[in-house]
């Protein structure tokens, strides 16, 4: 449950007639697309940060958006109207107690994004564990390809936008956002979600992550129905009838209820799924009307339940199912989702964000599929705070059962009081995937994994690389030391 004394959905006043906002945090990945944002509907935009390096520092300056190196009380002495604290920050930060001390305004990014963008929009918050990045993706895709002018912010690039956000649309018109169940900021641990106001909310799945705010599942599904509590009587929620923890949490919701998933109840249903080397095709199936075929780019059970929902969005929008089909066609994905990064000597290298192990389950299954008969390695960074802990120790073992070899490299070290015994076994890790059957080994390091894989993938072979960061760039020079070794 939420712990005693702390703070949770924390709003602060924002002064009239903002022009210029300062944002302390400035080259985090939602910050910085948030930085763009303002600086495009017109406001006068600076920030500050830690080690600003590329590719932020290269969009920032590409936009003649001035940042300082650091944290300091002077770097508020050019004047701004508002001040955004992004979550990196510690209540201790030198530009937030300076802020508070001079009397200007200082609020969290989610705030300042519902307050300043979703003002008189039609807000669409996609939630769940897994999926917020693709189906947020793919439902502002799908809406922009029908004829509607949506918004978007989404944590990750779009690759048709080539951007994390889409400023388009007015009064009235949907804007889509990813809704983050990750804290909002030092003064305020409830979940991003509950400032966005959903007028159509999206719950996908729930399942444990982010260990290192949450210290159980039950205090996940907490703050889960807290985004319920908020679905009122005009509201829609578009809930995974396959998900036990969704459908319970749906009960709560005060608005309309329209179900999707495989399910012979669900509202919206997917049948007939054949996933192939371009996707998978699948049956849509909807009252009232005939069945739709429909082609996916898109591989994975994971993904047809995100495209259920991306289709539910549409029809509370107005749009006919058949409108979707083409955009559908067309949608190229987000980065580190399945991103195929190109092919040397035969061997295709894939760049994947999953971490969590279902995504990682799902992730090497959707990829089986889609490239049968190819030997499928599976290369995995425990970056994330839940992957450095143990919490999914059991779960890691059987999430690989698609791969043919596996490769796990040293989880990430952070100055943090993660104690031994709370940490990923990787060892273990190692003997309980080989006990099942996969092949399985141990890296310490990048440099090692690399010199392990140009060493042992052959012509035919996949190898996808799952992790939360950039994992060293390993992707590329893979690709580049596969060129050089030339044909086997």
């Amino acid at each position: 449950m939420t712990k005693p004394n702390q703070p949770w959905f924390v709003r602060r006043p924002l002064p009239a007639g903002v022009a210029k906002v300062h944002l302390v945090g400035i080259a985090g990945a939602g910050m910085g697309a948030f930085a763009c944002m303002l600086q495009e509907a017109g406001y006068t935009v600076r920030g500050s940060d830690q080690n600003v390096y590329p590719p932020m520092s290269d969009v920032l300056r590409a936009r003649d958006i001035a940042w300082f190196e650091g944290w300091a009380a002077a770097h508020l002495d050019w004047g701004p109207d508002l001040v955004v604290i992004g979550n990196v920050c510690r209540r201790d930060n030198p530009e937030a107690v300076a802020a508070e001390a001079r009397g200007i305004a200082a609020v969290s990014f989610p705030q300042a994004f519902g307050d300043l963008f979703l003002e008189g929009r039609v807000p669409v918050v996609i939630a769940g564990t897994h999926g917020k990045t693709t189906t947020t993706s793919l439902t502002t895709w799908l809406l922009h390809g029908a004829g509607a002018r949506p918004g978007m912010l989404v944590g990750g690039v779009h690759r048709n936008f080539d951007a994390a956000y889409l400023l388009q649309g007015g009064a009235g018109d949907p804007f889509v956002v990813e809704g983050d169940e990750y804290d909002t900021a030092y003064f305020d641990k409830g979940p991003k979600f509950l400032h966005y106001r959903p007028a159509i909310c999206v719950l996908n799945n729930i399942e444990f992550d982010h260990a290192d705010i949450y210290d159980d599942l039950d205090e996940i599904i907490e703050n889960f129905d807290r985004l319920m509590d908020l679905l009122g009587p005009e509201t829609v929620l578009l809930a995974n009838l396959d998900d036990p923890l969704v459908m319970q949490r749906a009960a709560r919701a005060g608005g309309r209820v329209v179900t999707y998933g495989f399910g012979a109840d669900a509202t919206l249903r997917a049948t007939d799924v054949q996933p192939d080397a371009d996707g998978c095709t699948f049956t849509f199936h909807r009252p009232g009307a005939a069945p739709l075929a429909v082609r996916s780019p898109l591989a994975g059970r994971h993904n047809v339940w995100n495209t259920l929902a991306a289709f539910g969005v549409a029809l509370e929008c107005g749009l006919d199912p058949a409108q979707l089909l083409a955009p559908l066609a067309t949608f190229a994905g987000v980065k580190k989702r399945q991103e195929e990064k190109g092919e040397a000597d035969g061997v295709l290298v894939i760049d994947d964000y999953a971490h969590h192990p279902t995504a990682i389950r799902e992730t090497v299954a959707a990829l089986r599929a889609r490239y049968p008969g190819r030997r499928l390695w599976a290369v995995y960074e425990p970056k994330s705070n839940t992957a450095r802990r143990n919490v999914h120790q059991q779960d890691y073992a059987t999430a690989f059962d698609a791969a043919d070899r596996v490769v796990l490299a040293r989880p990430f070290v952070k100055q943090d009081k993660l104690a031994a015994d709370e940490k990923l076994d990787v060892d273990r890790l190692v003997a309980d995937i080989g006990a099942r059957g996969v092949e399985a080994t141990y890296r310490a390091d990048v440099d090692d994994a690399l010199a392990y894989l140009v060493e042992q993938v052959r012509p035919g072979d996949v190898v996808v690389f799952m992790s939360a960061s950039g994992f060293g760039g390993i992707h590329d020079r893979l690709l580049a030391a596969l060129r050089a070794r030339g044909p086997a």
